[in-house]
């Protein structure tokens, strides 16, 4: 059997909090700021969760997270 590998591309967008929940970053906060609302780029500060529809594709690319 080969070994199995993590996705490091997701190993470097996504971290395991300790409640089993799994830290995400922001999107559409990197370019195009200009026409975008002071208060939408405030309410995209900080990180958000992965919502728990996706965390079946977390855990297959994270495979050793312990999801």
């Amino acid at each position: 059997m080969p070994k199995m590998k993590t996705k490091k591309s997701a190993a470097k967008r996504f971290r395991v909090r300790p409640g089993g929940t799994v830290k995400r970053g922001q999107a559409f906060k990197r370019h195009i700021l200009t026409k975008k609302s002071t208060k939408n780029k405030r309410h995209l500060r900080g990180s958000a969760n992965v919502h728990e529809t996706n965390m079946g594709h977390i855990a297959q690319m994270l495979p050793f997270a312990g999801l």
